[in-house]
């Protein structure tokens, strides 16, 4: 693939990185205060300045900035967050609430969309991760803060707001008016039989129902005969770190290594597999990605160092530090680095960080500027820090979990042109309008999400259809589209047409058809 192609999704991935917490909560939150002669100083000169700058000053949102500032300067994973911000992160791990359905964060004063939830409004409406949102009810956000745009954005079912938005690639702006829903917040998207014998659970995240909805769709795979197991853990940020080890006691026979956790100053403590899991016999394979973090860096080192089963896909983020959570007078909270994890083997895979949080982030940019995502000989290991699993292979600390199975990104130029319609908003458009003009018709020929699956398909006539939306959408025209790319295409409108239909149960089944890491994976099964 030309790498001009992947200037989205880089986008995406870079503010991916900055705005989803990687953190795995370990220990409960301690209130405290900050104290000492430095923190009258700044009392001090926060005085002064509010008494006499030239200007009006936030004094509290000063100390906001400071407070960011220090843990910033500790480590890439340290971080201060609002009462507002820390009740929003809360709820995608423990609950539900009403809004739009989207995750951002704000990176050089403006609202990066880093996902939308899955079937949510927003990406009903046609908002996609990487969108830039520029304006709320005709208002420009540029500059904003985090607490005026959950103010904006949430709001009571039913309600509508319209958003500006500006995707990268485009000079067009967007405009998309989103109607207010419950947004419920699951962390297993799907679970389905890929054939007779071989399951597929996807998981968007570790929280306080992940180690429930796993054990519930191990027992529902298991009934329709799964002897093998496809987890993916792609685009998995990491969560809670008593679900990544609860999601490891399923899979792992009794008293085996999960993790380990140290640090100056927190007592080491070994976490073991407890009791008998409902899956430690089937065949397991773990999906993973430069997208997987933390969380799922435990769950995938120590299925890998147990000799438990086989990971499939690219190298992971390499994010080996344990947070803990402290609470402030003002309900406001700070995520401090307290500890280390390491594998069953003794691994620690956190990359190093020492030239700053920027470069830190940063070096996803260099894994696909030196080849790393699109030949296996361009990925950097140290050699020096080996280690042994039990069954006595060869796997290395340091900088994420390596695959024992590499599948790079798509390499060539035949899908160039499905990338330059794909990264505008015509496809989920297109096909929400498209189920909805269609849907009484669509129900009684597809009656169920496994009649849509075998039978639909896509016609040239109704993929013409699409790219004239396109053009009128973009003012651009229709790329040149070989045949693959004209595959891909059909196979997105029918998977966006199904999620509208019958949700996630008949999109991943429709979009993993063409998917070459699970196609991988059921090789290696075999």
């Amino acid at each position: 693939m030309k790498k001009n192609n992947w200037i989205f999704v880089l986008y995406l991935l870079i503010a991916f990185l900055f705005g989803v917490s990687v953190a795995v909560n370990f220990l409960p939150s301690r209130k405290t205060t900050l104290i000492g002669a430095q923190n009258n100083k700044l009392n001090e000169v926060l005085n002064y300045v509010n008494r006499y700058y030239v200007d009006s000053v936030n004094v509290d949102s000063i100390y906001d900035i400071t407070i960011s500032s220090v843990l910033q300067s500790l480590d890439p994973h340290s971080a201060y967050a609002t009462p507002e911000e820390n009740k929003t992160m809360m709820e995608s791990l423990e609950g539900s609430f009403e809004g739009v359905g989207i995750q951002f964060n704000i990176m050089n004063d403006t609202v990066m969309v880093i996902a939308t939830i899955s079937g949510g409004p927003a990406e009903k409406a046609g908002v996609r991760a990487g969108d830039r949102i520029i304006s709320v009810d005709g208002k420009s956000i540029i500059g904003t803060t985090n607490d005026k745009v959950f103010k904006l954005l949430r709001g009571k079912k039913g309600t509508k707001v319209k958003v500006g938005v500006r995707r990268p690639g485009f000079a067009d702006t967007y405009s998309y008016e989103i109607t207010r829903n419950v947004i419920p917040t699951y962390t297993i998207d799907v679970a389905y039989m890929l054939d007779a014998h071989t399951g597929y659970i996807k998981m968007n995240e570790f929280g306080s129902t992940t180690v429930k909805e796993f054990q519930e769709a191990i027992a529902k795979l298991k009934r329709q005969g799964m002897d093998a197991m496809i987890l993916d853990l792609r685009g998995n940020a990491g969560g809670f770190l008593d679900a990544a080890i609860g999601v490891c006691d399923e899979l792992l026979p009794s008293k085996q290594k999960i993790v380990s956790v140290e640090g100056l100053k927190v007592r080491p403590e070994v976490f073991y597999a407890t009791r008998k899991g409902s899956f430690e016999t089937g065949k397991v394979i773990v999906l993973i990605d430069d997208f997987s973090a933390s969380a799922s860096e435990i769950v995938a080192g120590a299925v890998q160092d147990n000799d438990r089963g086989f990971i499939v896909g690219r190298r992971s983020f390499g994010k080996g530090l344990v947070q803990r959570q402290f609470d402030l007078s003002d309900k406001s909270t700070i995520r401090l680095t307290t500890a280390r994890y390491h594998t069953p083997s003794g691994r620690c895979i956190q990359r190093d960080y020492k030239n700053g949080t920027q470069a830190y982030y940063e070096e996803i940019y260099d894994r696909l500027a030196h080849g790393e995502m699109e030949y296996i000989d361009s990925i950097k290991q140290d050699k020096s820090i080996a280690y042994k699993t039990v069954g006595g292979r060869t796997v290395y600390g340091g900088g994420g979990i390596m695959p024992d199975y590499f599948v790079p990104i798509h390499q060539g130029n035949d899908l160039d042109g499905y990338y330059t319609v794909a990264n505008t908003a015509a496809i989920t458009q297109f096909a929400f309008n498209y189920t909805n003009e269609h849907k009484v018709d669509l129900k009684k020929q597809y009656p169920d999400a496994a009649t849509f699956i075998s039978k639909a398909t896509v016609s040239d006539k109704e993929l013409n259809q699409m790219l004239v939306y396109y053009t009128k959408l973009t003012k651009k025209p229709v790329p040149q589209l070989t045949a693959n790319s004209k595959n891909e295409l059909k196979l997105w409108i029918k998977a966006l047409i199904g999620r509208n239909l019958y949700n996630n149960e008949a999109f991943y089944p429709v979009i993993n058809q063409s998917d070459e890491t699970i196609q991988k994976a059921m090789q290696v099964l075999k």
